[in-house]
């Protein structure tokens, strides 16, 4: 039985399509490849750019996305490739074959050492969500756990809610966000919460399992299954250039939900420490709601948002 299938997804761009595996290619580092040779620790990568169309090539998480030539350079659609281009995914991955091969070489005394993490906390708008930092990528997706049941395929965010004080677990790009229950106060429980997260990282043990691709519950800014207008699209794009990160900065996650072309509305989803933090409205209202209007004028009137 193939452990690896492959799920072809268009892109906005139409050089760009991701091949979506339903299994981890890498936990949290992500590969980019310009040509065959700057891929010489991929072999993957570098089959890849035996056809004659790739221009790029990039491998993160859950799936791998080429960059084809222009259609005037190549004169080579995806639609016409792309079913060819995921059976040799398909094929190589579920050959055993290595991915990525690690180029630096390690001594055998020093195989075994952990890699050192380092984790800070650091406060959020919220009040009841503490940002928690690590210098290493742990996802380049995101995710938002409501309750232990949610996190049944994500090992350190399951852990986390064994603490009593842990009421929803939030992990994206090199952090994790942690809401409280009341009644506790943050100093009593940070260095706690930092020790283990960091311990457990530090460990090498997986943060997620393959599993979590079968869930439809972590939402981000760009759903490609879905066909977005062109409002929309440019919606999603302001979003993701002049919100996203700040939101992200303040640990937390924005994404775009719905646009009613008649009432001119537009429905966000806020997550993390985001996500009924007492200060999100004013945000809403006064940044994200004046800027839509003022960079789509006629198009948007109103943002209401949905905590994640």
């Amino acid at each position: 039985m193939s452990k690896y299938n492959i799920t072809v997804q268009p892109t906005n761009s139409e050089n760009i399509v991701k091949f979506v595996t339903n299994s981890f290619l890498t936990q949290s580092k992500s590969y980019e490849f310009n040509n065959i040779d700057d891929a010489k620790n991929s072999p993957l990568a570098q089959q890849l750019f035996h056809l004659p169309f790739v221009k790029t090539i990039y491998i993160t998480q859950n799936f791998i996305a080429i960059d084809k030539y222009s259609f005037e350079t190549t004169k080579v659609n995806w639609t016409d490739v792309q079913e060819d281009v995921a059976s040799v995914i398909s094929d190589y991955l579920n050959s055993g074959e290595a991915i990525i091969v690690e180029t630096e070489t390690v001594s055998e005394e020093n195989s075994t050492k952990k890699v050192p993490i380092t984790i800070y906390a650091e406060s959020t708008p919220n009040p009841a969500a503490m940002k928690f930092v690590a210098n290493k990528s742990l996802t380049s997706d995101t995710y938002e756990f409501k309750t232990q049941k949610d996190a049944i395929y994500a090992p350190l965010a399951s852990e986390l809610f064994n603490f009593p004080f842990v009421k929803e677990v939030f992990i994206s790009a090199n952090y994790i966000s942690i809401s409280k229950i009341d009644g506790v106060e943050w100093q009593e429980i940070t260095n706690e919460l930092r020790e283990y997260i960091r311990s457990y990282i530090e460990s090498g043990k997986n943060i997620f399992k393959d599993e979590i691709f079968q869930k439809e519950d972590h939402l981000t800014s760009e759903n490609v299954n879905v066909k977005y207008s062109e409002i929309e699209k440019e919606i999603i794009s302001i979003l993701n250039e002049y919100v996203k990160p700040a939101v992200e900065g303040d640990g937390g996650n924005i994404a775009f939900h719905s646009y009613n072309s008649d009432t001119k509305n537009v429905k966000v989803i806020l997550q993390g420490a985001c996500s009924g933090c007492p200060s999100s409205t004013i945000t809403l209202k006064q940044g994200i709601e004046t800027m839509l209007r003022d960079m789509m004028r006629g198009k948007v009137e109103t943002v209401d948002a949905i905590n994640g």
